[in-house]
């Protein structure tokens, strides 16, 4: 949950940082609900404290009268106060719900901006892929590879699905064991999730209820689908009280990816760039408030690297607060080239959270033994997401010849598979 007290103490802060997400600003009902909540609270206490005043005084009584005459009074405190508990339940609903609909505070370091136009391009890594031939996108030269047909996909589950076959599914799969195995390398600790999780998960990563109608649930069972392994990942210490020595925490994760894509036609939507089913392979840490900004800047040089092992022309963003995600206070962008969409893919965000969704999952640390807990801070990036990432690395692999040769890194996942043919077959390197 939002921090009250910051509302309370900085309530211009608050509302500056909201003006600049372009958010709306409830402060004003905010605190007024939180004055009639202390209001509402301090009466029901004064009413208890006279009934149990007066209870013992009936206890005293001698006169049967005046004893009846006491309990019938204390019958209209009792109702006094069932009446204010109620409103006070009322009031909290109210307020909780407007503290949860808040979404996180822009980092001072953060550019101001209005929309994804204002975000800003740190720097590039790598070269775009320079041919003397024609080359295509992911859309005309899956289907004539043989690896990737939308027809089938379509068929069995609707618009926005597709059909990885034979290499195309391999290199699918290679994809997300070199990423996880990367990132073991670089320290990360590997975690299997579940790929469902009840409301309470979603809450504490900032989903809901901001973003119900985005996700996939079983009413019956008060199940979702995860839309990113962030879900499973904010959970995992969720009202733990963890010591200093322990942080920080690193976890990478696999998980399929759910998502009602709200998607309009055009360009940006062709292929497989976009759609409501994907993988993603996530990192995720916990750690000190005084760390967040190193381990920000070493998650995103993880990301970077995944990126230049395969081959990848890529370029960093720093986004915008109008651009920032729900939970994020700071997020940089990772963007590779794809040169047959002619575009930058975003394959990765990498976001320091702050406190936010600690708070919202109650994972706190004790920074010294004995001392008073305070919330850790969370951060999260994509290592890499797919189906983008596939996509890059079948547009920047093309040859004269049409085949898409594999980047070195991945051949060992691949069975020493080289290149990916224009048949059902993969061509194999010589014996």
């Amino acid at each position: 949950m939002f921090d009250l007290n910051l509302i309370r103490n900085q309530t211009e802060q608050v509302r500056r940082g909201l003006a600049s997400r372009q958010a709306e600003d409830p402060l004003d009902r905010i605190l007024e609900l939180d004055a009639q909540r202390r209001s509402l609270l301090s009466e029901v206490e004064g009413l208890r404290a006279r009934r149990n005043a007066v209870s013992k005084e009936i206890a005293r009584m001698p006169q049967a009268l005046a004893r009846e005459e006491k309990i019938a009074e204390m019958k209209s405190v009792g109702d006094r106060i069932g009446l204010a508990e109620t409103r006070v339940r009322e009031t909290e609903e109210e307020l909780n719900r407007l503290l949860a609909s808040l979404p996180n505070l822009p980092d001072p370091r953060t550019p101001f901006g209005k929309d994804e136009g204002d975000n800003v391009v740190l720097r590039y890594g790598g070269e775009p892929l320079q041919v003397p031939f024609p080359v295509k996108a992911h859309w005309d030269l899956g289907p004539q590879l043989g690896i990737l047909d939308f027809e089938q996909g379509a068929r069995m589950t609707g618009s926005r699905f597709y059909v990885l076959h034979g290499a195309g599914a391999r290199l699918q799969r290679a994809l997300i064991a070199w990423m996880l195995d990367l990132h073991i390398q670089q320290g990360y600790h590997e975690v299997y999730p579940p790929f469902l999780v009840r409301s309470h998960a979603l809450f504490s990563a900032g989903q809901l209820p901001k973003f119900a109608d985005n996700l996939y649930h079983d009413a019956e069972e008060d199940l979702w689908l995860v839309p990113t392994a962030e879900v499973p990942l904010t959970n995992l210490h969720a009202d733990e009280i963890l010591e200093a020595d322990a942080l920080p925490l690193w976890y990478v994760a696999y998980t399929p990816c759910f998502r009602r894509e709200k998607m309009a036609a055009g360009r940006d939507v062709r292929g497989i760039k976009r759609g409501h089913q994907f993988d993603k392979v996530e990192m995720y840490k916990f750690c000190t408030p005084q760390a967040s900004e190193d381990e920000l800047e070493r998650m995103l040089a993880d990301a970077e690297q995944t990126c230049r092992l395969l081959g990848l022309a890529y370029r960093i963003k720093v986004l915008c607060t109008g651009d920032l995600g729900f939970s994020a206070q700071r997020t940089y962008d990772v963007e590779v080239w794809a040169p047959g969409c002619g575009e930058w893919l975003e394959v990765s965000s990498v976001s320091n959270c702050g406190d936010f969704q600690a708070r919202r999952a109650n994972v706190r640390y004790r920074p010294a033994r004995g001392a008073h807990p305070e919330f850790v801070h969370t951060l999260n990036g994509s290592g890499l997401g797919l189906p983008r990432t596939l996509i890059a690395v079948l547009e920047n692999g093309q040859t004269p010849e049409g085949t898409v040769r594999i980047p070195p890194v991945l051949r060992p996942w691949m069975g020493g598979i080289e290149e990916i043919g224009p048949t059902k077959e993969p061509i194999r390197p010589p014996t």
